[in-house]
């Protein structure tokens, strides 16, 4: 969605780093870049540096192609530097992907949430309703065709192909937490609704925010439900977690997870809410004004105007049950459960 006239994103930076280098964006504080083997083609880590030691939050896809690019950051950007602590700003593959395999390199510490830790594990032993036999359920009842829950099987554990390892133990972040890195301190600002328990971090200090994914300058941020929790309201945890980073000073440099880091920090949650309030607004138009109950998979191409790769579907049936349930949890639509156990909408 693109600002309202006469307001945009400032965006201090023109380009990224390029391939094995780091870029300085605050007085030791250090972007890096690393690739992605989806569309969405990158993920921007950032390294804090002291005197003797480097705190690396987040970690990149775990596959050979991030782990060379790694073993050229060890020769140059990190200047004979150990890396002692590693913060995972959330579970997903392009995060946390790395972790064990830096913290086993270094024998550094891994700090993030205890929900992102778990989930992990959950994900990767496939257990209590995080697998992809459950997922494929969820995703047949929501109306998906058989086509394309044959082809979500048969990725298997996509998961694993990111995040090879979790670590085994982890030092715990929880919200308002503080740890000092770079020189200044970092307090944790939770938040929900992309993931479990997503940790952003703060220096109030120096004016910066690695946003991991809660903000994002150009898309926004994946919210979707998942077999953990089939009847919850991502969203509605998602939209209330902006609050906490609105409220933060209008200067605040934002380091992002994609895309550019920017200032603007209202008008981007401004624009966040915006969009979804109207994709809300237009989705529930489609439910009500539909001649038969609705399912995620008929909505589909409301909420995602263009084609769609398997990843792709994989996230946008997610998301439309996301928003099918946030309309449905304000008493905007109605949920019906066919007697197959199919799940429809309807006005």
């Amino acid at each position: 969605m693109s600002a309202p006239q006469g307001l945009l994103l400032d965006y201090p930076f023109d380009a990224p780093p390029a391939r094995g280098q780091a870029r300085e964006v605050a007085p030791r504080m250090f972007w890096l870049r690393m690739p992605l083997p989806f569309a969405l083609d990158h993920i921007n880590l950032w390294l804090l540096k002291e005197a003797d030691s480097i705190t690396q939050i987040d970690c990149g896809y775990g596959d050979a192609a991030t782990r060379e690019l790694w073993r050229e950051h060890f020769k140059t950007t990190l200047d004979g530097r150990p890396i002692t602590r590693i913060v995972a700003t959330h579970c997903h593959p392009d995060h946390l992907g790395n972790a064990k395999w830096l913290s086993d390199r270094f024998g550094a510490a891994v700090a993030m949430t205890e929900a992102e830790f778990l989930a992990a594990h959950a994900i990767i032993d496939q257990r209590a309703t995080h697998g992809v036999t459950d997922t494929c359920a969820l995703f047949r009842r929501h109306g998906m065709s058989d086509d394309h829950v044959t082809a979500l099987a048969a990725r298997g554990n996509h998961y694993k192909n990111g995040v090879p390892e979790a670590p085994q133990h982890f030092e715990r972040l929880i919200s308002g937490d503080a740890f000092s890195a770079g020189g200044t301190t970092w307090r944790v600002i939770p938040g929900f609704g992309h993931s479990p328990e997503h940790a952003a971090l703060h220096a109030q200090e120096r004016g910066v925010l690695i946003a991991g994914d809660m903000l994002l300058p150009k898309i926004t941020t994946n919210v979707a439900v998942w077999p953990v929790e089939p009847d919850g309201d991502p969203l509605a945890r998602f939209l209330n977690s902006l609050t906490a980073f609105e409220l933060l000073p209008p200067d605040t440099l934002v380091l992002p997870s994609h895309g550019l880091p920017f200032r603007g920090i209202s008008l981007r949650v401004a624009q966040l809410r915006a969009h979804h309030a109207a994709r809300l607004n237009e989705l529930a138009e489609a439910v009500v004004s539909a001649q038969a109950p609705q399912s995620a998979a008929d909505v589909i191409p409301v909420l995602f105007r263009r084609p769609l790769d398997m990843q792709q579907r994989f996230f946008a049936m997610g998301e439309a049950i996301a928003h099918l349930n946030h309309l449905w949890h304000a008493g905007r639509i109605k949920r019906v459960i066919e007697p197959d156990e199919a799940i429809r909408f309807t006005a």
